[in-house]
Parts: C-alpha cells; structure tokens; sequence
C-alpha cells in the first residue's frame, strides 16, 4: 500500500513539474515572439507563436487539466 501511494505521489509531482515547465517556457516563447515582431522579424515571430500556443496547451491543458486534475478529481 505505501509503494503504491508512493508512486502516485511522485507522478502527480513530475506530471506538475512538467506542467509548470511547459507552461512557463511557452510564455517566455510568446514573450520572444512578441520582441521579434516588434522588431521586424515576423516569420521568426510567428514561428516562436505557434511554438509557444504548442507549449501552451500542452503544458495547461494537456498536462494541467487532462492529467493532474483527472487524478486529482479521483480522490
């Protein structure tokens, strides 16, 4: 019993480790993506924004809501 509670303790923490680290790094690609833009680079610009919106939602929606708050909601 406490293997098994022990395991699902570390996946829920590396499932929202990876969740916060998607998501902070398509924000900062967002953030770049909007520097580039203002500085005349748009192909660059657009590249990095649909790096950050891929990030994104895997970060909140695939991560935070699909998994996390799937298990969380189990308890």
């Amino acid at each position: 019993m406490r293997a098994e509670l022990l395991i699902e303790i570390l996946s829920l923490l590396v499932y929202t480790v990876a969740a916060i680290a998607l998501t902070a790094a398509g924000i900062v690609t967002e953030y770049a993506s909007i520097q580039h833009l203002g500085s005349g680079e748009t192909m660059v610009a657009v590249w990095l924004a649909a790096l950050g919106g891929v990030m994104l939602y895997a970060g909140v929606y695939g991560l935070g809501y699909q998994k996390l708050l799937a298990r969380l909601m189990q308890y």
